[in-house]
C-alpha cells in the first residue's frame, strides 16, 4: 500500500466518522426530554420557552455543519480512492472489430 492510498483511507474514514458522530448526537438530542409549558399568560410562555428554543435552533445547526462537513470529507475519500484505483488497472486496447 503505497502512501496516496493510505491517505485516502484515511481521509475517507475521518468522514465516516464525522457522520456517524453527527447521526449519534442527533439521536442523543431527539432523545432528549421536550418542556411544553402550559401557563395562561402567552407572553409569559413565550419567555420561558425562548431560551430552549435558541438552544435547539444552535444544536440543529451544529449538527447540519458536522453532517456537511463530514458528507464532503467523505466524499473526497471515495474520489482519491477511485482515482488510485483508475490509475493502478492496467488499461486494456480494444481490438477493432
Amino acid at each position: 500500500m503505497d502512501k496516496a492510498e493510505i491517505s485516502a483511507y484515511t481521509v475517507l474514514f475521518i468522514g465516516v466518522a464525522l457522520l456517524v458522530l453527527t447521526f449519534i448526537n442527533a439521536y442523543l438530542f431527539l432523545k432528549e426530554q421536550l418542556r411544553i409549558l402550559a401557563a395562561p399568560d402567552l407572553i409569559a410562555v413565550f419567555g420561558e420557552t425562548l431560551v430552549p428554543l435558541i438552544e435547539a435552533c444552535i444544536r440543529v445547526m451544529y449538527l447540519g455543519v458536522m453532517g456537511w462537513i463530514g458528507s464532503i470529507i467523505t466524499i473526497r475519500g471515495v474520489q482519491l480512492l477511485t482515482s488510485l484505483k483508475r490509475e493502478a488497472r492496467p488499461e486494456v486496447e480494444k481490438e477493432p472489430s
